[in-house]
């Protein structure tokens, strides 16, 4: 049986030579608390290419300095950051692996000195600020930095764009009834609370050609919480608005217990996928070649995102491959360390 793992696949447009991608992950390595790409960026990412991921997803960027998660986050909120950023992409695609960028606002949860914004003003929980309710100039402000931070990344050569509308940050945070109270157009109805995502989408859309995702958080694990279902409609929403593939992830819009198992969000990306009829990325302790390649020719999701696996082993997609029996191309340099085996 072919497998699926090594498979190429089309995003828009942009082949990727596999189904293996980077989930976006902070790095809290910003040293000057200025959101400036630096060596440790550079040597991150790069060698995940070298090890043969075919998609490399940037971890969350900052469209402002006020919606960093932390003070050492990445940012894309000024043109100086731009530099930086091509050179992760220029490094990244001279190893054949394609380059995404996460694009976010953490609202909430941005655990920083200064003010920081919400839709509602709800702290997280006893350990971060109590919020700002946004106003609707808050709100048009930070959709023009999402719009502006989009064209930022397409000027440092990324392949993907990834809107963050989970984890609890500040889209995920309109979305979710427990964290969104407003009574004005962006709150209420499932509609309004997806008011803000939708705007989002069509301002990056006027700048941004290329392949466009969303990431999601499927569940709230609360009673009074969004559930799977919810998601299958908003999903719905947002294939309508020409969004090529959503990252299915789930919580963390509100402090909860989750029972987690390898493959533990994999279900919320199959509902998704065949309930809205869209491409879905599975993610959630996902480890093994086997199970990665089970998802797929299952049909339960088209791309495969790995997080801490791809922390703990780099070159994970040369022990997929041998996992699979499928010989994938090596960089030249390397080739000596395998010729015996």
């Amino acid at each position: 049986m072919e497998t699926k793992l090594f498979s190429p696949y089309d995003l828009k447009g942009v082949t990727l030579k596999n189904r293996i991608v980077m989930s976006p992950m902070c790095q809290y390595s910003c040293e000057n608390e200025d959101g400036i790409v630096n060596n440790w960026h550079l040597t991150h990412y790069t060698s995940r290419a070298v090890g043969q991921v075919g998609l490399i997803i940037v971890e969350s960027t900052a469209v402002t300095a006020q919606g960093r998660i932390s003070p050492q986050d990445l940012g894309i909120w000024h043109d100086g950051h731009i530099e930086g950023l091509k050179q992760i992409t220029g490094l990244v695609k001279e190893h054949g692996a394609k380059i995404g960028i996460q694009l976010g606002h953490a609202g909430r949860k941005a655990d920083i000195k200064e003010e920081i914004i919400a839709p509602s003003p709800i702290a997280f929980n006893e350990h971060y600020q109590q919020p700002r309710e946004m106003t609707k100039l808050d709100i048009s402000e930070t959709i023009e930095a999402f719009k502006k931070g989009a064209a930022r990344a397409r000027e440092a050569g990324f392949d993907v764009i990834e809107i963050h509308a989970a984890h609890g940050y500040l889209i995920n945070q309109f979305l979710s009834p427990l964290s969104n109270k407003r009574e004005d157009e962006y709150g209420g109805s499932a509609e309004n609370r997806y008011r803000i995502l939708r705007e989002v989408i069509d301002a990056v859309k006027t700048v941004w050609d290329g392949p466009l995702m969303v990431r999601v958080s499927a569940n709230d694990y609360d009673e009074n919480g969004l559930k799977i279902d919810d998601y299958v409609k908003i999903a719905s929403w947002i294939k309508e608005q020409g969004v090529d593939l959503i990252d299915v992830s789930s919580g963390a819009v509100v402090p909860a217990r989750i029972h987690v198992y390898p493959g533990y969000q994999v279900g919320y990306s199959e509902k998704i996928k065949h309930g809205a009829g869209i491409p879905t990325g599975a993610v959630g302790l996902i480890t093994s070649a086997l199970h990665a390649e089970e998802i797929l020719q299952n049909e339960r999701a088209d791309l495969i995102f790995l997080a801490r696996e791809l922390l703990r082993d780099p070159y994970w997609p040369r022990t997929a491959a041998r996992e699979l029996g499928v010989n994938i191309e090596q960089p030249k340099q390397y080739k000596r360390g395998w010729q015996f085996e």
